[in-house]
């Protein structure tokens, strides 16, 4: 699975499709195929990613000796910069944008003309230049809640209620310093029941609960075979939507168990990290996509399920005027997106 910019949970939550494995198959590949338009309009990755680049020099680029265009070699920040064999102090490196802000995407490097630092000097042209650090957009993230720990060899991590609720498959976390995907999510014991029953009507949506602050706003839950979204918590009481993904409204007997999504199976050490143990009650980070990203990617994705589901023949008007329905808004999405966070044709003086 590719780094996506949007999970199965954001798809299935707009388009409101039932839980089955035959769903869930068709959105992942939505989902990439998605991401992979994205990335398309937009000429650049957005994820970050820790690696080490190398570069000719002198190289085509005509530039000053004193600077390193990156071209979709986008930086986050700078770890090392060595050239001909020799580490420059990175004191007299800075890190620049064309537009001239100072913040992520870096797109290229800069000596202090002031200091002794230069390119060159190495026995071949060849791989002259090599960069370390972290590659990309921008390193947006979001501090969700903990987990149980995890040895370096394990694909099953356990995780609170808050980050139950925050994540989804196709989500990017980091552990300490080691970046996961989440591959698939399976339910899990809160430790909590049902106080009283429950019956099988959907105005009934307050779900008497032992302990109201096992949980979380948004997570799901599972209560025999319903499953059910938790909108708000009031005290030991759970204000949910009943029947969610698709489940059957269904009567439940008082100290019925809850479960809900908080084991989620895992790619370890991705985007050049190593896995290594974590231990219990660690934080789960979020790594974030610029918003316009994560909604492209999510309307992009429903067109591709849904023109797939009516054989790629759903279309609008009649006679001379029919033409493809592509979703509404999707146009006036790709253009704000595009002009928000596009990498333009490039432009630069030497």
């Amino acid at each position: 699975m590719s780094i996506w910019y949007a999970t199965r949970e954001d798809v299935k939550d707009a388009l409101d499709a039932k839980e089955t494995a035959r769903a869930n198959s068709k959105i992942d590949r939505a989902i990439g195929a998605a991401t992979q338009a994205v990335e398309g309009l937009c000429h650049r990755r957005f994820y970050p990613e820790l690696a080490s680049r190398s570069w000719d020099w002198p190289n085509g680029q005509t530039a000053h000796a004193w600077r390193l265009w990156l071209d979709d070699n986008e930086l986050i920040s700078l770890t090392s910069l060595t050239s001909g064999g020799r580490a420059l102090d990175l004191e007299d490196v800075f890190l620049r944008r064309s537009d001239g802000r100072e913040e992520p995407p870096f797109t290229h490097i800069e000596l202090n003309i002031g200091s002794s630092a230069a390119f060159g000097g190495g026995s071949t042209t060849q791989r002259d230049i090599t960069v370390q650090g972290l590659f990309g957009y921008r390193n947006d993230e979001t501090t969700l809640g903990t987990h149980t720990g995890i040895t370096s060899g394990a694909t099953t991590l356990t995780v609170d209620a808050v980050t139950s609720a925050a994540v989804g498959v196709g989500s990017l976390l980091r552990l300490d310093e080691e970046r996961v995907t989440v591959t698939a999510r399976s339910m899990a014991s809160t430790g909590q029941t049902l106080t009283a029953p429950v019956d099988a009507q959907m105005k009934t949506t307050t779900l008497p609960v032992t302990n109201g602050t096992a949980f979380a706003e948004g997570e799901l839950i599972l209560l025999d075979g319903e499953r059910c979204k938790v909108d708000e918590i009031a005290g030991n009481n759970l204000i949910v939507r009943r029947a969610a993904d698709g489940s059957t409204l269904a009567a439940h007997e008082a100290a019925t168990p809850v479960y809900a999504p908080r084991s989620l199976r895992l790619r370890r050490g991705v985007l050049g990290t190593t896995a290594t143990a974590h231990t219990n009650g660690g934080a789960v980070v979020r790594w974030d996509p610029p918003a316009l990203v994560n909604e492209l990617c999510i309307a992009q994705a429903m067109t591709n399920l849904l023109q797939g589901a009516a054989g790629y023949a759903r279309t609008v008007g009649s006679g001379e005027g029919q033409r493809e329905a592509a979703g509404r808004g999707l146009a006036e999405i790709r253009d704000d997106t595009y002009t928000a966070h596009g990498r333009k044709a490039r432009s630069r003086a030497v």
